[in-house]
């Protein structure tokens, strides 16, 4: 009798770790496929530490293939072309297509800076989202520095994922701090959230307070409710809205480097399939993170569809964190072995969020019980801690990626005791 067949799309932060966590949930019972389009995987959260060169790329990437055999995965860089889940196929870009009993949809999310005139590395913008992006932004940073000018650092109207720009903001104050070129370079902060330290969450703990505290007293200026509507070679144009909508200011900011990160959507993989994906093609899920649809559908991570924490003047989205994903990728494999029992899936994840935010020289640590309010824990802090726990954190989890583990017992054993665990009702 042959096995099911789960097919596991996309193998960034989040679809890694499934892969390996649903094949030790479903061993026996069902065949696990990994379908993804390269074959390294990139460890995302230290791409501003790339783009000031205090990593180099290779330092973050870890080869997928053999691992993936090693664990007994199937494993193609082809990619996803379509998914057809009326037909429970997923057609590959070279014109194949791979059938499915289970699909998990973890591909992370498509990159829409054509939303902004002149936006992005095709434009006049660079990014950290993804890590050849980064390495592209260190060689500009390395030329600006030989002509230092102004900064403009930030995310457009529309983002959801605004830690990554905090950082990147306050590692380019401690690099040029280095460098001994911090005072040739007057900063800007740009960003739709209503005030600094929202991300996207309504403020974790005082978020708000700490974050405004290290942007004053490393002279950065911000600008909030803010909606970028054009970019021109060395010139960014802001509209600053106020609460009723209206146009408050116009802001005209010069620069000679500035890192902008755009919104989401979903790829073009799953984008506009009816019954699967919200209008922005993001995946809808259940507490279960199945599909209401396709019932045989899960999705984790960036690609699930989760409503803005309330109306803001401008859209400001919601981020997927990486222990929150962590917490979809353990409901799901907990609940793919219940369906292969003959059982419901019952497993709901917690949500919990646990940031650490790197600003070079120190850093902000945040806590959320759940991620989305209101909460049962709300806590933040800073200090130089926060740095080196980045680090640690860095290489624990590269280290997880290249043994081919989920969850070692001691991980698993310290959040308990830190009360942070990735299931409801466990």
């Amino acid at each position: 009798m042959s096995l099911s067949q789960i097919i596991i799309l996309g193998a960034g932060l989040g679809g890694t770790i499934a892969a390996y966590e649903i094949r030790d949930a479903v061993k026996g019972k069902a065949d696990v496929m990994v379908v993804n389009d390269q074959e390294d995987y990139w460890f995302v959260p230290s791409n501003p530490w790339v783009a000031v060169r205090w990593r180099e790329p290779d330092a973050i990437k870890v080869h997928l293939p053999p691992i993936m055999q090693k664990k007994g995965i199937g494993f193609t860089a082809v990619g996803a072309k379509r998914v057809h889940p009326q037909e429970n196929r997923v057609e590959l870009n070279d014109g194949t297509s791979l059938s499915y009993d289970y699909l998990v949809i973890a591909t992370g999310p498509d990159l829409a800076f054509d939303e902004v005139e002149g936006l992005g590395p095709a434009g006049f913008t660079k990014s950290i989202c993804r890590t050849d992006h980064a390495g592209h932004a260190a060689d500009a940073f390395d030329k600006f520095c030989e002509d230092p000018k102004p900064i403009v650092v930030g995310a457009a109207q529309g983002a959801s994922c605004y830690g990554p720009a905090y950082e990147f903001a306050l590692i380019l104050d401690t690099e040029l701090k280095r460098r001994k070129i911090r005072d040739q370079v007057p900063m800007t902060y740009v960003t739709p959230e209503p005030y600094i330290g929202h991300l996207g969450l309504d403020g974790v703990g005082d978020t708000k307070s700490l974050l405004e505290s290290e942007l004053r007293n490393r002279h950065i200026k911000w600008v909030t409710n803010a909606r970028i509507t054009k970019v021109e070679e060395g010139m960014m144009h802001v509209e600053e809205v106020a609460d009723d909508g209206t146009v408050k200011a116009t802001h005209d900011l010069p620069f000679g480097y500035s890192m902008i990160l755009p919104a989401f959507r979903g790829i073009s993989a799953v984008h506009g399939v009816e019954g699967l994906t919200n209008p922005r093609g993001f995946i809808l899920a259940d507490k279960h993170q199945r599909n209401p649809n396709f019932k045989n559908v899960y999705s984790l991570g960036v690609c699930v569809a989760i409503p803005p924490i309330g109306p803001t003047p401008v859209p400001v989205g919601v981020p997927k964190t990486g222990f929150m994903i962590e917490s979809m990728v353990t409901a799901i494999a907990a609940n793919l072995k219940l369906e292969l029992d003959g059982k419901e899936p019952i497993e709901e994840a917690t949500w919990n969020a646990v940031c650490l935010a790197d600003f070079g020289d120190g850093g902000v640590a945040f806590v959320a019980h759940p991620q989305i309010p209101p909460r049962n824990l709300n806590w933040s802090s800073s200090g130089k801690w926060v740095h080196f726990a980045k680090i640690g954190f860095e290489r624990y989890f590269l280290h997880k990626v290249r043994r081919g583990t989920s969850e070692p017992f001691y991980e698993k054993l310290a959040m308990h005791a830190l009360g942070i665990r990735k299931l409801r009702f466990k």
